[in-house]
């Protein structure tokens, strides 16, 4: 298990670093399904994890001039309170509610992706 979680981070943080996309989208699942861990658990351990990974790929984002900074540090207000209700929010629901949340805005999301890649190479 510990060399499938090694691995699961070396992705997440791939996916993270190149797509913009949080590892949760990788993360969540595999702990929920391949490690028996609870959403919640699941949620928890995967904001803690992108710490460390955000703070690489961020450095080497910026070296490459490719972060505007103004903008992180407006968007960080409202994300830092987002986070914190989100979390609160998420204490409070059952597990299978926040698991079929999760699954949910991740089909969203999807949908909403493939509709506009389709728009976009016509």
């Amino acid at each position: 298990m510990i060399v499938t979680l090694v691995l699961v981070g070396v992705l997440t943080g791939m996916m993270a670093a190149s797509l913009g996309v949080g590892g949760g989208i990788v993360f969540v699942p595999v702990l929920v399904v391949a490690a028996a861990t609870s959403q919640h658990v699941a949620e928890g351990t995967s904001s803690a994890v992108i710490i460390p990974s955000m703070i690489v790929a961020a450095a080497a984002h910026s070296r490459a001039r490719r972060v505007d900074w103004r903008t992180v540090g407006l968007v960080s207000i409202g994300a830092i309170l987002g986070g914190w209700l989100g979390a609160v929010w998420a204490i409070q629901l059952d597990g299978p509610t926040l698991q079929r949340g999760f699954a949910l805005v991740m089909l969203v999301a999807a949908w909403r992706m493939l509709r506009r890649a389709r728009t976009v190479s016509r």
